[in-house]
């Protein structure tokens, strides 16, 4: 099936505030009433019922060094990953007309939950997204001049920016595409993140437009945002108590040391969560709208 559209934009003049103009759709947090006061919900209105509202465009982020386009088009990128569920519901619309982007393709891709990208299990990164952290600790002092490129870490590094690394495996858990429908829509279901050196809890995304669906994936287009998808440190506070995200001994990064998060809440991709703050293994939901430009170019370098 071929679109050929701009990605479902109206072509009407737009009436509304402009990409530039903030309006706050709700933005408070709360923790709603019931199973004993357990359940901690963001509270917001509906993106539904908002359709006259307008929000700022998506902050842009580095692409990271992980990225595979490998046109996995499903909505269940699991696998066989332990972790505790995670449903994750976005909804792109173009930041000036608010108007929701129709057949899009949206990447997801994150770490499984001990801080370990598919693709890259074999890359001895040493807890900077691909294979297990090293073990040993050095010992003798260190002889001669360094030579070469600095090793990767920090906001050039794993997870940051930098430049793309290889594959090292065939293996592709926890990455997907999918199309946005009619409201512009997404929906995965995957796992909560883990962490790993340098970095907090994130997962990667991107959203490409003015391609066209083939029964082989999605071909040609442009890439009109390239972001990242932040979580509350309170939600991830709870995940440390559960298997297997207990066993990873990495010095977790956390949301206000991050140096890529841009702090500037829902706008800088931080998600809407709700989830039994008792039972949190049971399950987390999570969403966001993103604002973008289909016109622009963001390929994350």
């Amino acid at each position: 099936m071929t679109d050929t559209s701009e990605a479902g934009r109206s072509g009407r003049e737009p009436s509304r505030p402009s990409r530039r103009t903030v309006i706050m759709a709700g933005g408070a947090t709360a923790v709603a009433v019931g199973l004993g006061g357990a359940l901690a919900v963001d509270a917001s209105a509906d993106d539904d019922t908002t359709a006259d509202l307008c929000y700022t465009l998506t902050s842009e982020t580095v692409e990271g060094p992980y990225y595979i386009d490998a046109d996995e088009i499903r909505q269940d990128v699991t696998e066989d990953q332990d972790g505790i569920p995670l449903t994750l519901t976005l909804k792109v619309i173009d930041a000036e007309t608010c108007e929701p982007l129709r057949n899009a393709a949206v990447d997801i891709w994150h770490c499984n939950a001990v801080g370990v990208y598919s693709g890259y299990e074999a890359s001895g990164s040493g807890g900077g997204g691909g294979g297990p952290a090293p073990t040993g600790i050095p010992t003798g002092t260190p002889t001669g001049t360094p030579t070469g490129a600095p090793p990767s870490g920090g906001p050039g590094g794993p997870g940051g920016g930098g430049g793309h690394q290889e594959p090292t495996d065939d293996t592709r858990y926890l990455r997907g595409t999918w199309r946005t429908d009619q409201r512009g829509h997404a929906t995965f279901r995957t796992v909560f993140p883990g962490w790993y050196q340098g970095r907090c809890v994130h997962i990667h995304v991107k959203v490409h437009v003015d391609g066209t669906w083939t029964d082989a994936g999605y071909e040609g287009g442009h890439a009109c945002h390239t972001g990242q998808l932040f979580f509350a440190e309170q939600a991830v506070l709870l995940t440390q108590e559960v298997e297997p995200y207990s066993t990873n001994t990495t010095t977790r990064t956390t949301l206000d040391e991050d140096t890529i998060y841009p702090g500037n809440g829902h706008a800088g991709g931080l998600l809407y969560l709700s989830y039994d703050r008792k039972r949190v293994a049971r399950g987390v939901r999570a969403r966001l709208t993103l604002g973008v430009a289909p016109d622009e170019t963001h390929d994350g370098g």
